[in-house]
């Protein structure tokens, strides 16, 4: 083992933690929740100290465990990785310290507590990879532990959701690993850093065609997608947010789902980085997820649901930017600073609106609307961090938001400008779907301005239509204490700090992705204040307002007699427009399990009656009558959907012994490795 051991302290600090953490709670709860913070604020202090040398003196650290999951794990630590690390170590400290009084009354905190201790290894694993196989390992034990935040309070409803995600993140991981098989197979390395060479290589030997190297990127695409919430791997977001704890919805909607942002990256900039057939599709995808999430989150009259569609929605803007940095080229360099940029903002945004809905959770128990109206209306500090976190995801001028949604704007911008004044009917149709692009961009922005305020105004400026409820919501009680307070309060003040001031160290921190990215520093300075610049923000704005005005106000509230002559929010979207129930479990739980049900039942009847027929009428063998009557009984049974105690003649039985032999034997093989 040589190199930096910080770099294995980082990853293995927080699982050793969290066994502490579970051996300390089975005596004293409270001692339990200190020491899982001092696992947190640890990591959070290293990766503070890891982060300011990264600031001022620019290095890389690695690590290489051999000899340990077959092909040895390996971890780096660069610009892009240091500070993607350094905000998941930021968001635990955050999320952890809220928990205490989030949690106070929930049960099963202690297993809360480690599966978010060893979720935060995982997710450092991820981060710290360098190179797929390591990502692999880390970012599947990441998408186990982080389960158990989805199904935390076990209700109904939690239960449908976790096994939703648990649905998606295995589908996802054992598409990603038969990717990983093919390019190793291909390429002969998974190493982040000489895979592009080495795929160029096995290209000019023959040993890779194009097609399939797109195969292997959609599969591991498809892996990474399930987990950033791509559509149409979308499907679990809108369904985990609202039953798991505020604070884990603030890790999965942030951070979780940049983990999968960080493999679309490395494939996208290392296998495809100047293929523009592959720039394009990404962009597309990220079309339709953009626009598909803030879609969903304009209808929803959930709190938390409206955060989880936001959240589909901003991955798109990422999606979008990294698509960008294949089409443009040498040219990306505004593209990857808007796709690094925005993915530290959602992050920081999602961190200060996830646990202000956490607060309004607490102290109500409810997330419609409807039922939350006028809670904040005399809570000036809740509602500020809420204004800060509504304004920066609005892309607001002088809030971070604005800033990589600008660049994200003028990347599209720049490429589509190859296509104006172009001739030919295609060259034409070009520049045409580029504009097309770019207005969803706008219109996409001016529905999370939309969406925003209809939480903004409903929760913290309008009254609740039953005047008891609003004056309990206005008693002077303390409805957060300080620690909370202080958690919240402290991101949501670094939101216009981030937006006010660009040049103080924003976009310092927009190049430190720019080498994993492969593009280069330009000296060309952004100017993000000019005319044209905040006339595309202001378009966004003003389509925001006319959606709110005209589509929620008059098209998605309905008057309900004389109770609330404003009328009161509702969820006027199809019930029978959802992937999940319409094609989804369908496919996998009714289609495809009686499709192959009834195709291995016949297959190993036929093959039962084949051998009788054979010792029958070939090998003349006597005494079979009985055993038809015994293949056609089994048929009949097969079909009807009883199962047999045992045949040991039959092919199921064979393989099951098959399989039997073949786990003794990796058994045998994994006691001799280690």
């Amino acid at each position: 083992m040589a190199g930096n051991p910080v770099l294995l302290w980082l990853v293995f600090w927080p699982v050793g933690g969290a066994f502490l953490t579970w051996t300390a709670g089975k005596k004293n709860k409270d001692f339990r929740d200190l020491f899982a913070l001092l696992v947190v604020i640890t990591e959070w202090l290293v990766m503070s100290y890891l982060m300011v040398r990264e600031y001022v003196h620019p290095e890389i650290s690695e690590i290489t465990w051999k000899n340990i999951c077959m092909l040895g794990i390996h971890f780096r630590l660069d610009g892009f990785r240091t500070l993607m690390a350094y905000i998941a170590s930021l968001m635990w400290m955050m999320t952890t310290v809220f928990s205490r009084e989030y949690l106070e009354h929930e049960r099963n905190r202690n297993r809360y507590y480690f599966f978010t201790l060893i979720t935060l290894g995982a997710t450092m694993g991820v981060f710290l990879s360098a190179d797929l196989y390591t990502t692999f390992i880390f970012f599947e034990i990441m998408s186990f532990s982080s389960y158990i935040w989805v199904v935390q309070e076990e209700s109904k409803k939690a239960l449908r959701a976790s096994e939703t995600y648990l649905a998606v993140a295995v589908i996802g991981g054992l598409v990603m690993l038969m990717g990983l098989f093919l390019l190793r197979h291909s390429a002969g390395t998974l190493d982040l850093a000489g895979l592009r060479s080495a795929v160029e290589e096995a290209i000019l030997a023959g040993n890779l065609t194009m097609s399939r190297l797109y195969l292997i990127g959609g599969l591991l695409v498809f892996g990474f997608g399930a987990k950033a919430g791509m559509f149409p791997l979308h499907i679990w977001l809108p369904e985990a947010h609202p039953v798991a704890p505020a604070p884990a919805s603030a890790l999965l909607s942030g951070i979780l789902t940049k983990t999968g942002i960080f493999g679309i990256l490395a494939v996208t900039c290392t296998l495809f980085r100047y293929d523009p057939s592959w720039g394009f599709v990404m962009v597309i995808f990220g079309v339709l997820t953009m626009f598909t999430g803030a879609l969903l989150a304009v209808f929803s009259v959930n709190l938390k649901r409206i955060l989880a569609c936001s959240s589909l929605s901003q991955i798109g803007f990422i999606l979008i930017g990294t698509g960008l940095i294949s089409l443009l080229g040498e040219r990306a360099v505004f593209a990857a600073r808007g796709t690094m940029l925005h993915m530290i903002n959602h992050a920081l945004i999602k961190l200060v609106l996830f646990m202000a809905a956490g607060v309004i959770f607490m102290n109500t128990g409810q997330l419609d609307l409807n039922e939350i109206r006028g809670f904040g209306r005399k809570k000036p500090l809740l509602k500020a961090a809420f204004l800060m976190g509504t304004l920066g995801i609005s892309g607001i001028p002088l809030w971070n938001g604005y800033l990589s949604k600008t660049l994200l704007h003028e990347s599209i911008l720049q490429y589509s400008a190859g296509f104006e004044g172009s001739s030919g009917l295609a060259m034409a149709g070009s520049a045409l779907m580029w504009k097309g692009i770019e207005w969803i961009f706008l219109i996409s922005g001016g529905m999370t301005l939309a969406y925003m305020l209809k939480i903004f105004i409903a929760v913290f400026v309008e009254e609740n239509g039953d005047p008891s409820v609003q004056k309990s919501f206005d008693r002077p009680d303390t409805y957060w204490n300080v620690s909370s307070r202080t958690v919240i309060l402290c991101p949501a003040a670094l939101l216009p700090i981030l937006g006010m001031v660009p040049g103080l160290f924003t976009n310092h921190l927009a190049d430190m992705g720019l080498s994993f990215m492969d593009c280069k520093a330009s000296d060309q300075s952004f100017r993000y204040f000019t005319s044209a610049n905040l006339g595309g923000a202001c378009i966004s704005v003003f389509i925001g307002l006319l959606i709110y005005f005209v589509v929620i106000r008059k098209l998605l509230m309905k008057k309900e007699g004389g109770k609330d002559p404003r009328g009161i929010y509702v969820d006027r979207w199809p019930k029978w427009i959802n992937l999940e129930n319409v094609v989804y479990r369908p496919v996998l739980l009714i289609i495809l399990p009686g499709f192959f049900g009834i195709l291995c039942r016949f297959l190993d009847s036929a093959l039962d009656l084949l051998l009788v027929f054979l010792r029958k009428n070939v090998y003349r063998q006597t005494g079979v009558k009985g055993r038809i009557r015994l293949a056609r009984l089994k048929t009949r049974l097969a079909i009807t959907g009883l199962a047999e105690k045992m045949f040991t003649g039959s092919l199921s039985f064979g393989l099951f012994l098959v399989s039997v032999g073949i786990l003794i034997v990796l058994s045998s093989l994994l006691f001799i490795i280690y």
